[in-house]
Parts: structure tokens; C-alpha cells; sequence
């Protein structure tokens, strides 16, 4: 019977983060198991206390450990302005450009025939539904600049005519693409005031 090696064990569940590889995850590990109660330990109760709180806002689609989130509980922010995005990364990126200061909703994917992703697999009826209630002003599609999402926003354009509000876009300064997590905050500032009518 082969023994269970928590060290190896640790490292390959670290690997599979995104923006870790082996190399990174070992280093990550040694630093851990150096000083397990200063960096080990609370990282542990740190993980297992997200786990348990952290849910999907039931409005909008964000991670958050309340429900609506703070986005959506915020009175500050333009509530008649939803800015669609693909995931809650390119929301998040959104939120450290501070470049937006209305609404969000999480669409959860884009439009892919090759993916076998259609309409039912994002989350389109609930941002109608939302439109549906009244008070929105505009809905921005902050989408990746590719065939995908693309297509998404011609399709989010059709459904969203009947409602009647008006559907702009991120003007371009986003690369083909390019994934808005990746972009530097000044980009997509730039980007999202020089928005267009689609």
C-alpha cells in the first residue's frame, strides 16, 4: 500500500490554481511548512471559513459571503445601470478600475458552438427579468473582444430590443482576445467611458 505524502499532496492541489505551477506551489508550500502557525494555519481557517460563507448574489451573480451582495446592497451606486460581464473576474476587474459605479450582472459564460454553450446555459432570462421590473437606464455589454463574445452581445442586442433600453458596449482600446481580468485598470477605465451604442 502506497502512503499518502501530505507535502506532495498539498503541492498538486496548489498546481491546479490558476497562475501556479509545480515550481510555484513547492515554493509556496516550503514558506508554509517554515512557519505553519504564522502562515499555514490562519491560511487554512481563512479557506475553510470562505468556503462555508462566500455564496452567488442571487441579484447580479457576484461571489459574497451576503446575499445580495455588497454591490448590489450599495445606495450609492446607479441602480438604472447594469453592466453585463462574462464572470465575477471580470467584474472584479472592473471594481479595481473603479471605473463603473452602477450594477453588474454575471452572465456566467459566453455563446459557444463549439463549447456547446447556448442561451440556457448563461444566466440571460435572469438579467431580462431584472430589466423586466423596471428603473434600468442602460445595459452595458462589457465582453471579451472575441468571436464568442461577439456573438454573445448580438444575441444579448436582439433579446434585449423589445425591453427598450438603450445597449452599449466597451469601445474599442480592448484587445481581440483580450479577457478583461488581465487588462491593466487604465485600459479598462478608458474602455468603458468610451463605450458605444451597439
Amino acid at each position: 500500500m502506497i502512503e499518502h505524502d501530505p507535502v506532495e499532496h498539498l503541492i498538486g492541489l496548489l498546481a491546479k490554481l490558476p497562475g501556479l505551477g509545480r515550481r510555484s506551489a513547492r515554493r509556496a508550500v516550503l514558506r508554509m511548512l517554515m512557519q505553519p502557525e504564522q502562515a499555514m494555519l490562519p491560511l487554512a481557517a481563512a479557506l475553510r471559513d470562505a468556503a462555508a460563507a462566500v455564496r452567488r448574489c442571487r441579484l447580479c451573480g457576484n461571489l459574497d459571503a451576503r446575499d445580495p451582495c455588497g454591490i448590489c446592497r450599495d445606495p450609492n451606486r446607479d441602480h438604472g445601470v447594469i453592466c453585463v460581464v462574462e464572470g465575477v473576474a471580470e467584474l472584479w476587474a472592473l471594481e479595481r478600475a473603479h471605473a463603473h459605479r452602477g450594477l453588474y450582472h454575471v452572465l456566467g459564460g459566453t455563446l459557444s458552438a463549439l463549447g456547446g454553450i447556448g442561451p440556457e446555459d448563461l444566466a440571460v432570462q435572469p438579467l431580462l427579468a431584472r430589466i423586466a421590473e423596471g428603473g434600468v437606464e442602460e445595459v452595458i455589454l462589457a465582453l471579451p473582444a472575441t468571436v464568442d463574445g461577439a456573438t454573445t452581445a448580438h444575441y444579448l442586442t436582439d433579446r434585449l430590443k423589445p425591453a427598450g433600453v438603450p445597449v452599449t458596449r466597451l469601445a474599442q482600446g480592448v484587445p481581440m482576445g483580450g479577457a478583461l481580468d488581465v487588462l491593466d485598470e487604465g485600459t479598462l477605465a478608458a474602455a468603458l467611458k468610451a463605450r458605444r451604442a451597439v
